[in-house]
């Protein structure tokens, strides 16, 4: 099981002082959940994540790890709590699966140390973890979608941190292969415990694998806490500007978005 650590941001504005995507901000990730952002486009899902992650700069306020500030603490102490997975991810040419995945010991690779048993040992579990083993020696470049979302998740645990950001991983991907890449990480959230934060375009499927939702507008938090107080007809307008119902899901009993045309459509 990994460590449950707390990640929150502080009043944080991200993005040029000048006009700032978001301002004031206040979020606490709750610890071995999974939390789901969501948002229209140019909310500041991607940006808030950035920021949390220590990849964008905060011009004002603080994000803090268990109370430490991380722009105060090494790079390489928040790389081995941290994991990001970045939008659309490029892998380099001809790079095969388990160089990939092997990546994500770089953080755990000080100047003067090797790659030992502990590095194999945690790149076998990642690989194993989401079904890629037998792809380890295939270039990532001959993988399907799903396949390629897998190993990039893959070398993401193989980092063994505490705490994984994903922006938009099931982005571009067919159905099964969206349901695929969320089952893994419900999976994996089950059994290590891992803190999961992802941003997601898709309502249905945001509600049906969140413990904490997250709703977006114009850089700030329009709602937040359990699916049910979230999807609500109220809060889907105000977010998303459509008119809409909210059944239960028939599968899972979370709740659903049905959108309402904003005119009759004969059958």
């Amino acid at each position: 099981m990994t460590r449950s650590r707390r990640l929150e941001a502080r009043t944080v504005r991200l993005g040029h002082d000048a006009s700032p995507v978001i301002d004031g901000l206040d979020l606490v990730i709750p610890p071995g959940q999974i939390t789901v952002i969501i948002g229209a486009n140019a909310s500041g899902k991607s940006t808030l994540l950035r920021g949390l992650a220590r990849l964008l700069p905060v011009r004002r306020g603080d994000v803090l790890l268990d109370g430490a500030s991380v722009s105060k603490m090494r790079s390489s102490d928040v790389a081995r709590a941290i994991g990001m997975l970045p939008q659309s991810p490029v892998a380099p040419d001809g790079i095969t699966v388990s160089d990939l995945v092997g990546r994500g010991r770089h953080p755990h690779q000080g100047w003067f140390r090797r790659w030992n048993n502990r590095d194999e040992e945690a790149v076998a579990r990642a690989l194993s973890a989401t079904a890629t083993a037998e792809l380890s020696s295939r270039p990532v470049s001959d993988l399907s979608g799903g396949q390629r979302q897998r190993v990039w998740i893959a070398m993401a645990l193989a980092q063994e941190t505490d705490i994984l950001l994903l922006d938009e991983p099931t982005t571009f991907l067919d159905l099964n292969y969206q349901l695929e890449v969320l089952d893994l990480l419900a999976e994996l959230n089950a059994t290590r415990g891992t803190t999961i934060v992802i941003v997601l375009h898709e309502l249905n499927l945001a509600a049906r694998y969140a413990h904490h939702l997250v709703a977006m507008r114009a850089g700030r938090i329009a709602a937040q806490g359990v699916p049910a107080d979230v999807v609500t007809v109220e809060t889907i307008r105000e977010v998303f500007d459509l008119n809409c119902r909210i059944i239960d899901d028939p599968h899972t009993g979370s709740p659903m978005v049905v959108p309402v045309s904003s005119r009759s459509v004969s059958p």
